[in-house]
C-alpha cells in the first residue's frame, strides 16, 4: 500500500488497481461468454482460466456434425459412382451376350451358291427355286446358321429329310435334301450347330443342301435367302 501524503490514509497500489480492473473485464467477458458456467478464477489480480460456455460449444458440435455429413454425402456419392459403373459394365456384357447371340453363320462350311432363288424350272411345283443350293459332298455337316428352336425334322415329301428351325428373331429357316437328322422337333440348337447331314432324298438330282429363310414356318413363306443371310453378315461366294 502507499500513504498519501496530504490526507495520510494509504491507496492501493497501482498494480493493485489494474489487477482489480482487469478482474473486472475478464469477469464481464466470462459473464458474456461462459455464463452460466463459472467466470474464472485470479491469481494477483489475473485471469487463470475460462469456461468454454455452452454457445460456443454448440458452435464447435454444429462444425463436427456438418463436416459428418459432407463426409456420408462423399460417400454415398462415390458409391452411387460405383454403382452406376458397374450397372454400365453389365449392360455392356449384356450387349456382348446378346451380339454373340444374334450372330449366324452359313449353313455349310465352304459351299459355294449354285442354284439361284427364284430360278426358274420344271422341277419344282411352283415353277421357281423357293431357296438356293449349297454344293457339298454327302454326308458334309449342315449347321443351324443361329440360335432357335426345332420346329420340323423329318420327311418333307419334295425336300426329302428335311429340318426347319425357328429362330429368336422370328423368322425360319430350311434345310433339305439331307442323308441325316440329327436333332428332333423342340429341341434348342445354337448357332452353328450340327443338325444334320447333306445329301440327296427327295426331289434332288444329286448331293447339294437345299436352304429356305421363311417369315413362318409354312411353305410358300419364303424370303431371299441371299440377302437375310447377307443382313445377318454371313458372307456368300
Amino acid at each position: 500500500m502507499a500513504l498519501n501524503r496530504f490526507t495520510g490514509t494509504t491507496r492501493p497500489a497501482r498494480a493493485a488497481r489494474m489487477g482489480t480492473a482487469a478482474a473486472a473485464v475478464a469477469v464481464g467477458l466470462a459473464g458474456t461468454f461462459a455464463a452460466p458456467a463459472a467466470a474464472a478464477e485470479f491469481k494477483n489480480g489475473f485471469s487463470e482460466a475460462v469456461a468454454l460456455g455452452p454457445s460456443l460449444a454448440d458452435h464447435v458440435r454444429a462444425q463436427a456434425e456438418a463436416q459428418h455429413a459432407a463426409a456420408d454425402a462423399q460417400a454415398d456419392k462415390a458409391k452411387k459412382q460405383a454403382e452406376k459403373k458397374a450397372e454400365a459394365e453389365r449392360g455392356s456384357d449384356r450387349a456382348d451376350r446378346s451380339a454373340a447371340r444374334a450372330a449366324f453363320v452359313a449353313p455349310v462350311k465352304g459351299g459355294d451358291v449354285t442354284t439361284p432363288y427364284k430360278s426358274g424350272g420344271a422341277m419344282w411345283s411352283s415353277g421357281k427355286h423357293s431357296g438356293i443350293d449349297f454344293a457339298a459332298a454327302t454326308g458334309t455337316p449342315v449347321n443351324s446358321i443361329g440360335e432357335g428352336t426345332v420346329v420340323t425334322a423329318g420327311w418333307g415329301g419334295a425336300y426329302g429329310n428335311n429340318i426347319v428351325v425357328e429362330h429368336e428373331d422370328g423368322t425360319y429357316t430350311q434345310y433339305g435334301h439331307l442323308s441325316k437328322i440329327g436333332v428332333g422337333v423342340g429341341e434348342e440348337v445354337g448357332k452353328g450347330e450340327e443338325i444334320g447331314k447333306v445329301g440327296s432324298t427327295g426331289n434332288s438330282t444329286g448331293p447339294h443342301l437345299h436352304f429356305e429363310a421363311r417369315s413362318t414356318a409354312a411353305y410358300g413363306s419364303d424370303m431371299d435367302p441371299v440377302s437375310y443371310l447377307r443382313d445377318k453378315g454371313v458372307p456368300l461366294s
